[in-house]
């Protein structure tokens, strides 16, 4: 890997395992995101792919949970592209009364947002405290 890769987030060696999250890509997705939070605390990771802090921020967030040491807790957390899906990140915004930022992570419980917070302020404690 390349210093510019290093800095700028290139490609990586293929050593590295990608976290598999829950896609929202409708309203549809986001309903069921919500519905599930009446089950278990989940999270909405928002983040926009052509701006550098939010893949720097997502990739030390990826890293926080590879060393959480409880692989299925990714199991909770949903991820929206929100260059491509801006309708959905409104929708977010209006139905759960909540301030649009990038990147931002949402931690929903019973349908209402118990925490949130965006660019460097991401932390999986948000999600386990």
């Amino acid at each position: 890997m390349s210093f510019f890769d290093k800095i700028f987030g290139g490609n990586n060696d293929g050593n590295e395992e990608k976290l598999h999250w829950h896609a929202i890509e409708s309203e549809k997705d986001l309903k069921t995101a919500i519905e599930n939070s009446h089950t278990s605390r989940i999270g909405i990771f928002k983040h926009s792919t052509s701006c550098f802090i939010s893949k720097t921020v997502l990739r030390n967030f990826e890293k926080e949970i590879k060393e959480f040491g409880n692989p299925d807790i990714i199991n909770h957390f949903y991820y929206l592209d929100l260059l491509k899906f801006r309708s959905v990140s409104n929708k977010i915004a209006e139905d759960l009364e909540i301030r649009h930022e990038s990147p931002q992570f949402l931690v929903i419980e019973n349908g209402v947002v118990v925490n949130h917070a965006s660019h460097n302020n991401i932390s999986l404690s948000q999600f386990t405290a």
